[in-house]
């Protein structure tokens, strides 16, 4: 199983940003299937929405449901969503953080 985690600055984390950007997770050589996502962080709760896409695949939609940051406790199960290999993990804010950053966990199972 693998699991990435980050953690965005409001101030960065604007419109069309995408969070898994720079990671060491978002794109690897080997097949993968997405278990799991939790979003936190910002001011309040569903204060910030994003979107889950494998390169241009729209997979799901989340608003952050609490402030701080995500355990292994807050993952949302996924439907073991297919990510081919090479290909591109995305999470494009689709409504900015107000304040505070915008934390999340991705999960996956390696095939």
């Amino acid at each position: 199983m693998g699991v990435g985690q980050f953690s965005v600055a409001a101030a960065t984390a604007v419109v069309g940003y995408d969070l898994a950007k720079d990671t060491i997770w978002q794109q690897q050589g080997k097949r993968r299937a997405l278990t799991g996502f939790a979003l936190k962080g910002s001011a309040a709760a569903n204060d910030t929405k994003v979107s889950l896409f494998v390169d241009t695949v729209k997979i799901a939609e989340f608003y952050n449901n609490d402030t701080g940051f995500p355990t292994m406790d807050h993952l949302i199960p996924l439907d073991m969503n297919y990510v081919p290999p090479n290909s591109m993990i995305h999470i494009y804010v689709d409504d900015a953080p107000a304040t505070n950053p915008i934390n999340g966990i991705l999960t996956w199972r390696d095939l």
